[in-house]
This record gives structure tokens, C-alpha cells and sequence, in this order.
């Protein structure tokens, strides 16, 4: 038997999460899908945490395949384009968002992150804030593709009369982005107080 790629590994674990969700994710799951025994999977991954931190990775190539900002970008507008394509790569896999929570980048990811923070602080923005607003924009995006993963979009006939109209999840996502790039934007106005 030929030894598997790991990049296989990865695909067919994707693939595997679409059809059966997360919580039926399995190295026993993925080793029947891949015709092999178990510990053959373990050449490639010591546990079903590394295969799972790999699968995250891999489910946001396309997020990570776009274009660092240039230096002469209007921030703001990168900033919206950045996490509407973080959003869309962890909605185009099932359960993308539960599957990319708690995961730390490294490596080519980690670079690019410390670039995009860069990119801000370079076009004025304290280094304390666009942590802070990376971050926070971070976590705000993970948890819109979770709820929307866990639960569809309202009935877009609510009655208005019967309370206030519930927005979308797209809806919902865009206004809460749209402030938090208000809030960052104040916040990198201000003058620096803290040491």
C-alpha cells in the first residue's frame, strides 16, 4: 500500500466533516473513508488534535490565499474585506466555525497575521488597539458563522408589528463589523494614555 499525503489526509477529512458534521469527525471515521488502519493516519498526525488543527488551516486557504493589504490601502475598507472573507471561508465548510474556534495560528498564518497587524500600525493605528481590534473582530466573525451554522436565517415576513424586525445572520454580521470599524477607528484617534 502506497503511504498516504498528508495533504489527502487533510482533503478527505474535510470532506468528511461536510457530510457527517464535527461531532462525527473520527481518526477510526477517516481511516475507513481512506481504506487503511488507524495508526497508519498517525505517520501524518499524533492525535485527533493535529489533524483537527490542520483541517482548520486548510478549510481557510482561500481566506489566506488573498493579497496582503498594500501600504497605501485605505485601511478601513481592508479591514471590512479581510473578515468578510475570513467569514465566508469558515461558512463554506459545515461547522467550519466550531472547527476553527480555539485554534492558534502558526507559521505561514502566523505571518500573515503579524503582517496584517502591520499594515495598521503603520497606517496610524497604535499597536495596543489593532491587536485589540484584530482580535475582537477575530472572535466577533467566528461567533456570527457559529451562530449562523447553528441556526438559518429568520423568516425575512416577520411582522414588524409583533417587535422589532430580526435582522439576518449577513445583516446582523455587517452592522456589528460596520461598528466595530467605527469603534477602532475612534479608538486610534484618540491620543495614547496608557503606557
Amino acid at each position: 500500500m502506497a503511504k498516504l499525503e498528508r495533504a489527502v489526509v487533510v482533503q478527505e477529512a474535510l470532506d468528511l466533516l461536510d457530510e457527517v458534521g464535527l461531532d462525527a469527525v473520527s481518526t477510526r471515521a477517516l481511516a475507513r473513508r481512506l481504506g487503511v488502519e488507524q495508526p497508519s493516519l498517525y505517520w501524518h498526525f499524533h492525535g485527533k488534535h493535529e489533524l483537527l488543527a490542520a483541517m482548520a488551516e486548510s478549510a481557510l486557504t482561500e481566506h489566506g490565499a488573498q493579497p496582503l493589504p498594500a501600504s497605501e490601502a485605505p485601511w478601513g475598507e481592508w479591514f471590512l474585506d479581510n473578515f468578510r472573507s475570513f467569514r465566508k471561508a469558515l461558512l463554506g465548510r459545515r461547522d467550519g466555525a466550531r472547527l476553527h474556534a480555539g485554534t492558534t495560528p502558526a507559521g505561514e498564518t502566523r505571518e500573515r497575521l503579524l503582517a496584517k497587524l502591520q499594515f495598521l500600525v503603520d497606517a496610524g493605528i497604535p499597536e495596543p488597539t489593532a491587536v485589540a481590534g484584530m482580535l475582537a473582530a477575530s472572535r466577533f466573525t467566528v461567533g456570527s458563522a457559529l451562530e449562523q451554522q447553528a441556526d438559518q436565517d429568520p423568516d425575512p415576513g416577520l411582522d414588524a408589528t409583533a417587535g422589532p424586525v430580526v435582522p439576518t445572520h449577513e445583516e446582523a454580521f455587517e452592522a456589528g463589523l460596520h461598528l466595530l470599524l467605527a469603534g477602532l477607528e475612534r479608538s486610534s484617534e484618540e491620543p495614547t494614555t496608557r503606557p
